[in-house]
């Protein structure tokens, strides 16, 4: 090894061993943080912050490797990350909290809070009638939003007449796909009956009494400084490359997408997942009613495959309000969870998972941009068997 390399390499590592110890008294469970840097060293990922917490407590809060590889800049549990789909679940919690206020129903139609989905049709032509459930579940059969109009859209009510102006996909209830535009027509209800943006009754009602400091649409200048590179796999080289940030998430002249604008740390959100954990409550403070987390943690979709396991384990899973559950564990991620697990993962690799059997919830938040499925990724199959095996010990 010439000397510039080996420089580069001491440098490297005197960075990844910074990573690791800058946060040294915060709990930690054997096992993961080797697992991490195995991942690092196989340009898997850049680095990670894994947390595994009880509904009162951490049990494990780690940073392992490289917020920003070229900056030498050590992961650090207040990094930022793009979370985007964990967003869901925070959307079906807003609608679920408007239900326990008696203000809405997920059972009654879209139509009743948007006037514009009253005529909407079926490919059969029959009146569409989409329910809240439907959309927050992946089962409306609504199309999605595109082209110049979506991009150029500030607002969610501006994504309403795209909506409706795309062709539906099938029939309502008939099978379950994977639909952004549903889940944004629930944040545009929770604005319709709350009268408040989404990102402000977020803030308002969630983010605020939970003490989720970090969790915005819209980071700060402060925030940003914060915010972790995001990386691509090379798949010639083997390299992770930076990729830019995703458009159309993150400044005010976007809308605040339910379905995956929220930034966030390790941290914030596992005090979501304690709140989910404690049954809709933490420091004494009550967001879901025991109703409404029957309607959050298990399937509302009946016995249709639902999922992104469909080559073989769609049935495995079924689809609350906007939160995917697991039925029956199966080989690989799911190995080592419970039945009735429940969570989201997101397209740049972050993970949160509740086991309510275990009483626990692994959070995970990495930044790789091209996993081929980020919720089977070898990293959150890693993170999870070393928490679960050093939980077991």
């Amino acid at each position: 090894m010439n000397l510039s390399r080996l420089s580069a390499f001491l440098t490297l590592t005197a960075a990844l061993c910074l990573a690791r110890s800058t946060f040294a008294d915060e709990p930690t469970l054997p096992g993961i943080g080797t697992a991490m840097q195995e991942l690092v060293a196989k340009n898997e990922i850049a680095g990670a912050i894994t947390m595994v917490v009880a509904k009162d407590k951490v049990l494990h809060l780690e940073s392992t490797g490289l917020a920003d590889v070229a900056a030498k800049k050590p992961m650090t549990p207040d990094t930022l990350f793009w979370i985007a789909s964990m967003t869901k679940p925070i959307t079906g919690t807003a609608v679920l909290m408007l239900q326990d206020e008696g203000k809405l129903n997920v059972t009654d139609p879209v139509a009743k809070y948007l006037p514009e989905f009253a005529n909407l049709k079926t490919p059969s032509g029959k009146p569409a009638n989409l329910t809240i459930a439907q959309c927050l579940t992946h089962t409306s059969g609504l199309g999605e939003a595109g082209g110049l109009a979506a991009k150029e859209a500030k607002t969610l009510a501006d994504l309403v007449p795209l909506w409706l102006a795309a062709p539906m996909k099938y029939e309502p209830g008939a099978k379950w796909e994977y639909t952004q535009s549903g889940i944004n027509a629930a944040a545009r209800i929770v604005e319709a009956v709350s009268g408040m943006t989404f990102d402000q009754f977020l803030q308002q009602q969630l983010f605020d009494p939970l003490g989720m400091k970090d969790t915005t649409f819209y980071p700060t200048e402060s925030q940003r400084a914060r915010l972790v590179t995001a990386y691509a796999k090379d798949k010639d080289t083997g390299a992770l490359e930076p990729v830019p940030p995703r458009e159309g998430f993150g400044t005010r002249d976007h809308p605040p997408q339910g379905n995956g604008g929220l930034f966030s740390t390790a941290p914030d959100y596992a005090r979501f997942c304690q709140m989910l954990l404690a049954g809709g409550t933490l420091a004494d403070r009550r967001y879901l009613s025991a109703d409404a987390m029957k309607f959050l943690t298990t399937p509302q979709t009946g016995d249709l495959p639902t999922g992104f396991f469909q080559n073989g384990h769609g049935t495995n899973y079924g689809w609350g309000m906007g939160s995917c559950i697991l039925r029956t564990p199966h080989e690989g991620v799911a190995a080592m969870l419970s039945p009735g697990t429940f969570g989201h993962g997101g397209a740049w690799g972050t993970q949160a998972w509740c086991d309510p059997v275990r009483g626990v919830a692994y959070v995970l938040m990495v930044q790789r941009a091209n996993f081929p499925n980020s919720d089977a990724s070898e990293v959150r199959r890693a993170f999870q068997q070393a928490a679960a095996d050093a939980l077991g010990k």
